[in-house]
């Protein structure tokens, strides 16, 4: 089992606590692109509730079109 680095809450990710045989994608793989992936050793993912709070919190907006400045 994970924890929540920001709740504490226990969860289950597939990523980190599945053996190699029964490697699997991640819950979180299907969900929008929200925030990095933690790269230092204390850090840890976020729970469901928590990164689903966090979805909902801060909505994704797709890139502002390039304007085109040639003449």
């Amino acid at each position: 089992m994970s924890t929540c680095s920001r709740c504490g809450a226990q969860f289950s990710c597939a990523m980190k606590d599945a053996d190699a045989a029964a490697a699997q994608p991640c819950w979180c793989t299907y969900l929008p692109a929200a925030l990095p992936v933690p790269s230092d050793a204390g850090a840890s993912c976020w729970c469901p509730a928590c990164l689903r709070q966090h979805i909902l919190d801060h909505p994704q907006t797709p890139p502002a079109a390039a304007s085109d400045n040639s003449a």
